[in-house]
């Protein structure tokens, strides 16, 4: 089965663009999604998030205290490397558990933020990169999230920067409003649906 991995920076359209494959009946693996779930269902990364970042990481009833995480790891590089080498690998075991559920499935997408920067896109046959300039990125990202120009600013820094991205990647998508993202979804799609039968 053909693994095609799905990526952007933060406010590119990755999910929308994930969304439009879904619509064509293909799975789609939300990473991120997933990375909040096994961090309060897997036991051994709950172990390591409390043993790494305090008791005080998770409430009594069981549930992530996100604020506390996210002051220590947004501020500190060392600390937001520490979070995700505990979490990329539960990460993975999920994926891995997940991708046999499709079996009948032409091919599945994998979305994930840090796909390049985790080394995830290893895990995938092709990637595709779905791009937006930065301002129109932090504009989408400060109505979405009700963050700051700055704290977008920040996040968008501790990620690979677009253009080392497109030279990673196999494939991009413009999502910038110069042309129609399906059209080029829909292209994408004949493309991997048209490489399984050759």
């Amino acid at each position: 089965m053909l693994k095609i991995g799905i990526t952007g920076n933060i406010g590119s359209g990755k999910t929308t663009v994930s969304k439009i494959f879904e619509v064509l009946g293909i799975p789609v693996f939300y990473a991120d999604d997933e990375a909040k779930k096994v961090m309060v269902n897997d036991e051994i990364l709950i172990d390591a998030i409390k043993h790494t970042f305090g008791k005080e990481s998770y409430f009594e009833d069981g549930s992530l205290n996100r604020k506390h995480i996210s002051n220590i790891v947004f501020k500190s590089e060392t600390e937001l490397a520490k979070l995700n080498a505990i979490v990329h690998p539960a990460t993975f075991r999920a994926f891995d558990n997940w991708v046999p559920k499709f079996k009948n499935a032409p091919y599945i997408l994998k979305e994930a933020a840090l796909m390049f920067e985790s080394t995830s896109y290893k895990m995938c046959d092709k990637t595709i990169m779905v791009t937006a300039p930065l301002e129109m990125r932090i504009q989408r990202v400060m109505q979405r999230d009700g963050l700051s120009e700055a704290e977008v600013r920040g996040r968008d820094a501790k990620q690979f920067t677009e253009e080392k991205k497109l030279e990673l990647a196999d494939y991009a998508i413009k999502n910038d409003n110069s042309e129609l993202v399906i059209p080029q979804v829909l292209a994408l799609h004949e493309l991997f649906i048209g490489s399984l039968v050759h």
